[in-house]
Protein backbone atom coordinates (compact mmCIF):
# COMPACT_ATOMS: atom_id res chain seq x y z
CA UNK A 1 0.00 0.00 0.00
CA UNK A 2 1.17 3.52 -0.72
CA UNK A 3 2.43 5.64 2.15
CA UNK A 4 0.30 8.61 3.14
CA UNK A 5 2.01 11.84 2.13
CA UNK A 6 -0.92 14.28 1.76
CA UNK A 7 -2.42 15.78 4.89
CA UNK A 8 -4.15 18.73 6.46
CA UNK A 9 -4.98 21.76 4.37
CA UNK A 10 -3.36 20.16 1.31
CA UNK A 11 -5.85 17.29 1.47
CA UNK A 12 -8.86 19.58 1.92
CA UNK A 13 -7.76 21.82 -0.94
CA UNK A 14 -7.34 18.84 -3.28
CA UNK A 15 -10.82 17.53 -2.47
CA UNK A 16 -12.47 20.95 -2.90
CA UNK A 17 -10.67 21.69 -6.18
CA UNK A 18 -11.39 18.20 -7.51
CA UNK A 19 -15.08 18.44 -6.69
CA UNK A 20 -15.30 21.95 -8.20
CA UNK A 21 -13.74 20.79 -11.47
CA UNK A 22 -16.00 17.75 -11.70
CA UNK A 23 -19.01 19.96 -10.96
CA UNK A 24 -17.91 22.23 -13.82
CA UNK A 25 -18.06 19.20 -16.13
CA UNK A 26 -21.79 18.88 -15.41
CA UNK A 27 -22.60 22.60 -15.25
CA UNK A 28 -21.08 23.53 -18.62
CA UNK A 29 -22.24 20.81 -21.05
CA UNK A 30 -22.04 23.14 -24.07
CA UNK A 31 -18.36 23.89 -23.55
CA UNK A 32 -16.09 22.66 -26.33
CA UNK A 33 -13.40 21.68 -23.85
CA UNK A 34 -15.80 20.14 -21.35
CA UNK A 35 -13.59 17.08 -20.94
CA UNK A 36 -10.83 19.23 -19.40
CA UNK A 37 -12.92 19.46 -16.24
CA UNK A 38 -12.39 15.71 -15.76
CA UNK A 39 -8.83 16.50 -14.66
CA UNK A 40 -10.55 17.09 -11.30
CA UNK A 41 -10.53 13.32 -10.80
CA UNK A 42 -6.78 13.47 -10.07
CA UNK A 43 -6.80 15.92 -7.12
CA UNK A 44 -9.99 14.34 -5.78
CA UNK A 45 -8.48 10.85 -5.82
CA UNK A 46 -5.16 11.95 -4.31
CA UNK A 47 -6.99 13.88 -1.59
CA UNK A 48 -9.28 11.00 -0.70
CA UNK A 49 -6.48 8.41 -0.73
CA UNK A 50 -4.07 10.77 1.08
CA UNK A 51 -1.27 9.80 -1.26
CA UNK A 52 0.29 11.59 -4.23
CA UNK A 53 2.69 9.77 -6.56
CA UNK A 54 4.37 13.05 -7.53
CA UNK A 55 5.02 13.86 -3.87
CA UNK A 56 6.64 10.42 -3.50
CA UNK A 57 8.93 11.07 -6.46
CA UNK A 58 10.14 14.47 -5.21
CA UNK A 59 10.19 13.44 -1.53
CA UNK A 60 7.53 15.85 -0.29
CA UNK A 61 5.26 15.00 2.63
CA UNK A 62 2.55 17.25 4.10
CA UNK A 63 1.30 14.77 6.69
CA UNK A 64 1.98 15.66 10.31
CA UNK A 65 4.83 13.75 11.94
CA UNK A 66 3.80 10.65 13.88
CA UNK A 67 4.57 10.70 17.59
CA UNK A 68 5.91 7.59 19.15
Amino acid sequence: MLAKNVGGIDRIARIVVGLALILGFFLFPESGLRWVFLIGIVPLATGLMQTCPLYSIIGLNTCPAKKG
